[in-house]
């Protein structure tokens, strides 16, 4: 006798009552998305880990995918979708456009319903109280501040609706794509495919090394119906590798014979979702001897790549100048490690086949990049495939590489149907791209007065067993690695070095943050040496406007750094004298506050780094804005959606937005190395300029008349302006740049940020744990086109540097979970206290320049900048987890 199905059961959602034919274990994640369509409700770990799928049930916060859905029957289930319809749900979410609280949007829906269910028993709770009702949402971008201004000021839009936008640059305005990240209907990776996709799974490797031997395909697909196909490395129509370079396509799509990291892929299961995720596909593995650095820069070590003397991928070189004689010098060996970029959205998406085109759809932060390797991949020209770049849940540079684009664009390639796959959270750990670990030996000296006199740097950067982005590393790094300081004597060094590891690639800062570590730590050791501040020392050495650096470029405009030291001088002042009372009471807490400080080249480092966006304006007055640079949590759609209505002089509200599509728009350039404000702003600004122009020839009218178009009527000077063709205007630009010679001589950037920023602390001696009380930031900006972005960037970035300085650190097969792997929550980040200086870069859009990097790379050298200051102790094993302070603090 067959055993009958088991009854449906009925959940409530947001009101409306369903009968779920589901096994009453099914996760109510899954019912809710996958049943019900409600993908308002996201998931980032599947181990209530990360709260992105908070939803309520009766009224009380759970996580959604800890609960099975018998469990919410005969609740009421409330969700993202539901609370946006009522008047919290629209007060937060106007306060939370407001203060500008959504970045990505990806944790936002958790954090809105963690907010209500506060907010429903308390209209007007304190600090303490928000941080612990959303202390369980964990959040990549925003650095929290914002977030708990948003929901502590919601009862403020209570019944009151939200100002119209209104301003270009220099206006507060909200995030133009931030109403649909608050109420659950913005599309991520894992959000929309084709009712009929099929589903794919990546088979990867257990092992840092080995060699393997694949099943019987046929026998297996004999035995396992429903998987329709398994891709191997012979299934790959054209180029089995992909990579950054043009050059350097060394990642296969499929690893054949032999894997080099844990986490190459071998093969892709494709079928239906039951039968491929069932599937037990047995890979016969033979270990090999895995290299770490030590290990593969010895003599006589196997080589990964055999091109590659020495395992060396790729060597970047800056010598300048001649020492002056030093009265004090400083020493230090720094070792950082692998740092996950831990973005919320796990990878994910679909391909389809549409005649002799291929369209995928997923999470990325290049889609013209991404174009080229499915092209190369499937052996197809450029102009047949389509990317359409989903929301993107965070990227912070792991979402330039590209992860399932390339399998799903094979399978839907090969079998004419649409293919999906979502990477569950421990996949997108095993194997996507890192933070470099970083060996860094480091010598610098000044003069009895406290002058630099020159910085020798040497580093090794783990850049693992693929390419990536590790010769970008290596090529910054000796650029930055004198700091934003007068040095007039520099030897700077760094490898990018082959290893059994995962991939090291991009992660906001390029290797910078790193560095930065290490030359801070000696600016400090001097400073004291020489009997000086060391704020102070930082403001006798601090670039100037007409300064040459070591790579012979003399910097001519927007070098800030001396105006956000002095901006930080009160605030140093008065923390300093705070810590001095609370260290005269005594006891096991040492308090300490440090300093330092940054620069970052925006862009390329030497090469061509262009953008072009594209403005058109119909007879009927329909304005759209045609902009290919991906917005991954950081703004770029407002920042440059407020240049263009500057240039053209019509108010933001009345462009319309396409985005990112490759069909659709033109090429802007990957949203990486802090460029889109600064290379695709100026490029929106001409676009601007150059429609405005053909407007105003039109109606012979001069350049200062003014501009409106209401309800599809163009007028100039309250004139109308009648269209007979559509105008279109494009905007380009490409820095200024001059690429580096064997020395490191060159142009390698058009402009600079600058940065300086304090940390205040206390130390546990006996623990070795650290307090943070604040952190001070001072960011020469350029121009703040959007103050209020600016400031949830600068959080974001300080969030991720106190990870990178106290808890980050990723052990391949031991933390590829947000459980095991720690990245600052709710209560790990102070108060931040942010100064915007304004410093006017000539060549960028009204002034401005990039800030998404130069936000993270000083707050690590400021932390233990105090940490030393309060104990003595210097930190040289990254991050600074309790054991390694209290070694530090035995060496003294």
């Amino acid at each position: 006798m067959n055993a009958m199905p088991p009854p449906p059961i009925a959940l409530t959602v947001n009101g409306q009552t369903h009968a779920l034919p589901l096994p009453p274990a099914t996760r109510l994640s899954a019912a809710l998305r996958d049943t019900l369509g409600l993908t308002g409700t996201k998931i980032g770990c599947d181990a209530g880990d990360c709260g992105a799928c908070t939803v309520l049930l009766d009224g009380a916060q759970v996580c959604a995918c800890m609960v099975p859905v018998a469990q919410a029957a005969g609740a009421q289930v409330t969700t993202v979708e539901g609370l946006a319809g009522t008047r919290w749900g629209q007060a937060l979410a106007a306060s939370f456009l407001h203060h500008g609280a959504a970045q990505c949007g990806i944790c936002t829906p958790g954090m809105v319903m963690a907010a209500a269910e506060l907010l429903a028993r308390d209209a007007t709770p304190d600090e303490a109280a928000v941080e612990a009702a959303l202390g369980g949402v964990l959040c990549r971008c925003t650095g929290y501040r914002k977030i708990t201004d948003a929901v502590l000021d919601a009862h403020r839009f209570l019944d009151t609706p939200p100002a119209p936008e209104s301003g270009a640059v220099g206006a507060r305005i909200p995030r133009l794509d931030g109403p649909a990240k608050l109420d659950g209907s913005e599309r991520y990776g894992a959000d929309a495919a084709p009712a009929d996709a099929l589903w794919l799974r990546p088979i990867r490797s257990p092992h840092a090394h080995a060699r393997f031997t694949l099943p019987d395909i046929p026998q297996f697909l004999a035995a396992n119906p429903g998987v329709e196909a398994v891709l191997t490395a012979r299934d790959v129509p054209g180029r089995n590798g992909f990579g950054i370079y043009p050059h350097i396509k060394d990642q296969p799509v499929f690893a054949e014979h032999t894997v080099l990291y844990r986490g190459d892929c071998v093969a892709a299961l494709v079928g239906t979702r039951d039968a491929v995720l069932r599937a037990e596909f047995p890979v016969a593995w033979v270990p090999l001897p895995a290299l770490d650095v030590t290990a593969a820069r010895a003599d006589g070590a196997p080589l990964l790549h055999a091109h590659l003397p020495g395992n060396i991928l790729t060597t970047g070189r800056v010598v300048s100048g001649t020492a002056a004689p030093a009265a004090h010098t400083a020493r230090i060996a720094v070792q950082t490690s692998f740092v996950e970029h831990a973005y919320i959205e796990p990878e994910a998406g679909y391909a389809q086949r549409i005649g002799d085109v291929v369209e995928v759809f997923a999470s990325t932060q290049a889609p013209y990049m991404d174009r080229e390797e499915v092209a190369g991949v499937l052996g197809i020209p450029e102009d047949r495939v389509r990317i359409i770049p989903s929301a993107c849940g965070g990227g912070f540079g792991g979402k330039l590489d590209v992860a399932v684009q390339p399998m799903l664009a094979v399978a839907a390639w090969l079998l004419n149907k649409p293919v999906r796959t979502i990477y569950a959270r421990p996949e997108s750990m095993l194997s996507s791209t890192k933070r470099h670990p970083a060996s860094i030996t480091a010598e610098a000296g000044c003069d009895a007065q406290g002058r630099l006199t020159h910085i020798h740097f040497d580093g090794d950067y783990d850049t693992g067993a693929y390419a990536s982005w590790g010769p970008t590393v290596a090529g910054r790094v000796p650029v930055h690695a004198s700091g934003p300081y007068r040095v007039p004597q520099v030897a700077a060094v760094a490898r990018a070095v082959h290893t059994h590891n995962p991939p090291s690639g991009a992660f906001r800062g390029f290797g910078v943050p790193q560095a930065a570590i290490a030359q801070e730590a000696l600016w400090d050791q001097l400073a004291d040496a020489a009997g000086l501040d060391r704020l102070e020392f930082r403001v006798l050495n601090a670039l100037r406007a007409g300064d040459t650096t070591a790579t012979g470029q003399r910097v001519e405009h927007s070098v800030g750094l001396l105006a956000c030291l002095e901006a930080l001088r009160p605030h140093w002042q008065a923390l300093r004298a705070r810590a001095a009372a609370e260290n005269a009471r005594g006891g096991a807490l040492r308090h300490g506050v440090g300093v330092a400080c940054m620069w970052y080249g925006i862009g390329n480092t030497g090469m061509s780094n262009p953008s072009t966006m594209r403005l058109e304006l119909t007879p009927d007055g329909a304005l759209t804005f045609f902009n290919g640079a991906v917005d991954i949590g950081q703004g770029s759609t407002t920042v440059l959606h407020q240049i263009a209505a500057e240039a053209l002089g019509l108010p933001v509200v009345v462009f319309a937005h396409v985005n990112g599509d490759t069909f659709l728009t033109p090429d802007a350039g990957k949203t990486s190395a802090s460029r889109q404000t600064f290379v695709s702003g100026r490029a929106a600004f001409e676009a601007g300029r150059a429609l405005r122009a053909d407007i105003l020839r039109r109606a012979n009218a001069g350049d200062d008349a003014a501009l409106s178009l209401e309800a599809g009527v163009l007028r100039v000077n309250g004139a109308s302006l009648h269209l007979h063709e559509t105008l279109r205007a494009e905007g380009r630009f490409d820095p200024p740049t001059v690429p580096l010679d064997e020395n490191g001589q060159g142009i390698p950037y058009a402009t600079y940020g600058f940065a300086a920023q304090i940390a205040a602390l206390a130390v546990d001696t006996r623990l070795g744990t650290i307090k943070l009380y604040r952190i001070v930031a001072a960011h020469d900006v350029g121009r703040a086109i959007n103050p209020t972005l600016l400031e949830g960037q600068i959080h974001g970035g300080i969030a991720q540097g106190i990870g990178l300085a106290l808890m980050e650190e990723y052990i391949p097969g031991r933390t590829e979970n947000l459980h095991d792997y720690l990245i600052p929550s709710m209560g790990d980040v102070p108060p931040i206290d942010t100064i915007l200086i304004e410093d006017p870069e000539p060549l960028g859009p009204c002034g401005a320049k990039g800030v998404g990097e130069p936000a993270l790379v000083a707050t690590a050298p400021a932390i233990y900048s105090a940490i030393r200051d309060a104990t003595g102790a210097v930190i040289t094993r990254v991050p600074a987890l309790p054991h390694r302070v209290l070694e530090a603090l035995r060496r003294g």
